[in-house]
C-alpha cells in the first residue's frame, strides 16, 4: 500500500479531513451542559494537579484520569445521539443504552475521584 503525502486522497488530506470531522464532533460534544462542566472541572484539574503533585507520573494520573471523564462522555452523547436518531417512542433497549452510557460516565466518574484521594494522600 502506498501513501501519498500531497494528493487529493493522500495522507495528508486524510489527516485534515480527519481533524476537520473530530474538530467537529468536539463543537457537538460543547452543546451538551454535562460536557461543558466536565472541561470546566479539567479547566482547574490540570493547575491543581500540577501544583498539588511533584511527581510527572502523578500529574499524569490525575489529568489522565480526567480526560478518561471527557472521553467517556464523548461516547454517551454519541449513543443517545444514535438512539434519538433511530427513533424519539419509548423503548426498553433505548431506555437500557442510555442508562448505561451514564453508568459508563458515572464509573468514570468515580475513577477519577479514586485516582485523585489516592494520588494526593500520597503526594509529597
Amino acid at each position: 500500500m502506498k501513501l501519498a503525502l500531497n494528493d487529493e486522497g493522500g495522507l495528508v488530506a486524510r489527516l485534515f479531513r480527519a481533524t476537520l470531522l473530530s474538530v467537529a464532533g468536539l463543537r457537538a460534544a460543547f452543546s451538551q451542559p454535562a460536557f461543558r462542566l466536565e472541561v470546566l472541572v479539567l479547566f482547574f484539574a490540570i493547575p491543581a494537579a500540577l501544583v498539588l503533585t511533584g511527581d510527572a507520573v502523578q500529574r499524569a494520573l490525575l489529568i489522565a484520569s480526567w480526560l478518561l471523564v471527557i472521553v467517556v462522555e464523548i461516547l454517551n452523547s454519541a449513543v443517545e445521539t444514535v438512539v434519538d436518531r433511530i427513533g424519539k417512542e419509548y423503548h426498553e433497549l433505548s431506555r437500557r443504552a442510555k442508562n448505561l452510557g451514564s453508568a459508563a460516565v458515572f464509573c468514570s466518574i468515580l475513577l477519577a475521584f479514586g485516582v485523585w484521594i489516592l494520588v494526593l494522600g500520597n503526594a509529597r
